[in-house]
């Protein structure tokens, strides 16, 4: 895990499986952090939503209607709620497939893992790109990156 001290576990947990998982699964860093954050769950709990016959499971809030998807991979609820850096991987995996395979900018596509529906979408969506923003901020003033460039060491 990043030795980030002055953070509760549970916080430390998410910021360090938020940006392992958004890059294996090449998508950007504070835009999971900002989807982890919004969902704003805890290993194990399950949340009753109130429209439809569903949950929403773990840290992730990854809704149990997409639990039938997992089936087949041998993923389950459990999966889902568990802590550690699992849950993420797979909220991961579905916001990749939501921006690799939907319909519209980034912001709509990434708020897809809340809800397709246009009105639900865009309330999500605005908060979303708020929180983005914040957690790009943070990402640059405590992570160093490089800009690497290549030239040809055989020129005479």
């Amino acid at each position: 895990m990043i030795d980030l001290p002055n953070l509760p576990p549970l916080e430390q947990e998410r910021i360090t499986c938020s940006i392992s998982a958004a890059v294996k699964y090449k998508i950007p860093a504070n835009i999971m952090l900002a989807i982890a954050e919004k969902e704003g769950g805890k290993p194990g709990q399950w949340v009753k939503n109130k429209k439809s016959n569903t949950h929403d499971v773990g840290p992730l809030q990854f809704n149990t209607a997409y639990l039938n998807d997992l089936k087949k991979y041998g993923i389950t609820a459990a999966d889902v709620a568990a802590p550690g850096c699992y849950p993420y991987q797979l909220a991961a995996w579905r916001i990749h497939g939501h921006i690799k395979n939907d319909k519209g900018d980034l912001w709509t596509k990434a708020s897809n893992y809340h809800s397709r529906t246009p009105k639900y979408n865009h309330i999500y969506r605005y908060d979303l790109m708020k929180k983005a923003n914040k957690w790009a901020d943070w990402l640059e003033a405590n992570y160093k990156t490089y800009e690497i460039s290549f030239h040809n060491d055989n020129k005479k």
